[in-house]
């Protein structure tokens, strides 16, 4: 029998509201009311949003063609140990910081091996940005997007040193900015692990002994799905 002890709950899920962040050319959030209390005696509303938009979870065939979609992800895949790993001092004036090996050995030192099956929470102060969208995706003159994310050989260490359960972060990206090859993406949807970006709330968090339960739609073969987040602190 597992058990979750915990002394306090935490949403990491940001609300969905038609003003977030969204990636460059990804559909805007809409919501649209279709019943009304006063003519129709109920209220309801259809509501549109990317599959990649919100605080979100990837899946597989997201980046590799022929993967499989979110919709393969088991449920007991998705209650998680967590750990929470704060790089804000390294991103506070560099919004184009990669995470290194480093930064994991250096909270190692401080908190012991990342346990194995853990999902890996970095936390760059991203979030602090949300509510403006133009710093949050922070495009410059040029179209380049610059927002901090996790190094290719970082994620390869994590994956096949410390065996982890998948990465979260709070940019708009689980790779930097600049990586175009989404070195981290890929490992994770390669080996069929989590991935989730946009997460909330990390500043709520400690660096250890959290449980996360991941909330996550079953959409037929979608590539990724907007997902609520609950954490449980021990």
């Amino acid at each position: 029998m597992h058990t979750i002890n915990y002394h306090k709950v935490v949403s990491l899920s940001h609300e969905i509201t038609e003003q977030i962040p969204l990636w460059p050319g990804d559909p805007k959030v809409v919501f649209k009311t279709v019943a009304q209390m006063d003519k129709d005696g109920y209220y309801l509303r259809e509501f549109s949003i990317g599959e990649h938009s919100a605080t979100h979870m990837n899946a597989p065939n997201s980046f590799i063609a022929g993967k499989s979609g979110i919709d393969s992800y088991k449920t007991s895949s998705l209650v998680v140990p967590a750990v929470m790993i704060d790089v804000r001092a390294k991103t506070k004036n560099d919004a184009d910081y990669v995470i290194s090996i480093a930064d994991v050995k250096a909270w190692e030192s401080q908190h012991g091996k990342i346990p194995e099956g853990s999902m890996v929470l970095f936390y760059t102060g991203w979030e602090e940005l949300w509510h403006n969208p133009k710093k949050f995706i922070n495009e410059d003159a040029k179209g380049h997007l610059h927002f901090p994310g996790v190094a290719g050989k970082t994620t390869k260490f994590l994956l096949d040193d410390r065996h982890i359960a998948g990465i979260a972060i709070d940019t708009h990206g689980v790779d930097p900015s600049a990586d175009e090859e989404y070195q981290t993406n890929t490992q994770l949807m390669a080996a069929h692990k989590i991935s989730i970006e946009c997460i909330a709330h990390l500043n709520q968090l400690p660096a250890t002994g959290t449980t996360l339960v991941i909330g996550l739609p079953k959409l037929h073969n979608g590539s990724g799905s907007p997902v609520a987040i609950t954490a449980f602190v021990q």
